[in-house]
């Protein structure tokens, strides 16, 4: 079904629940929360999706987008237990997963429009002005994403530590 092997099958239902997971915290704090229970899920689920993309791709671009996505998710995870940081981990913690969730979005989004539906995709080539508006299109809530969080850690001010935010998430 769909083309996709036992292994991309694993792939794709090991990472998949890292997109309600971020569309959810997201909504509720405005960000990603490692120390979260769903950050945590969050975390193995794209882990998971990371480590098996080198194992299923067929794309170059698949590899680096891999190994980014695994770089920023230590980075994301990490920055936050170094307190030498301060408020700029707060930032960089924020930055980091949130890269995280648009590089689990644009393989995602591009997948999908090149496998459904079954037998009669709606893209077929790579250059497909769907397939770039899609593109571009996450990009733009990227951007617009990041500000808003930055926008909103920065109303925070001092309020907003790694360690109260990581509490509130958990309750």
């Amino acid at each position: 079904m769909f083309g996709i092997s036992p292994l991309g099958w694993v792939h794709t239902l090991g990472s998949l629940p890292a997109i309600p997971l971020a569309i959810y915290m997201f909504a509720r704090h405005g960000r990603i929360v490692p120390r979260s229970a769903p950050g945590v899920v969050y975390f193995v689920s794209m882990m998971i999706g990371a480590v098996t993309v080198f194992l299923v791709a067929h794309q170059p671009v698949s590899y680096g987008i891999g190994a980014v996505t695994i770089l920023l998710l230590l980075a994301g995870y990490g920055v936050g237990r170094v307190s030498s940081f301060g408020r700029a981990g707060t930032y960089l913690e924020t930055i980091f997963l949130s890269l995280t969730a648009f590089l689990l979005m644009l393989p995602t989004v591009t997948e999908v429009l090149r496998r459904v539906p079954d037998g009669h995709p709606f893209v077929t080539d790579l250059n497909a002005p769907l397939l770039l508006g899609s593109q571009a299109s996450l990009l733009v809530i990227l951007i617009v994403g990041l500000a808003a969080q930055i926008i909103h850690l920065r109303r925070q001010g001092g309020r907003a530590s790694l360690v109260s935010l990581g509490k509130a998430s958990i309750k």
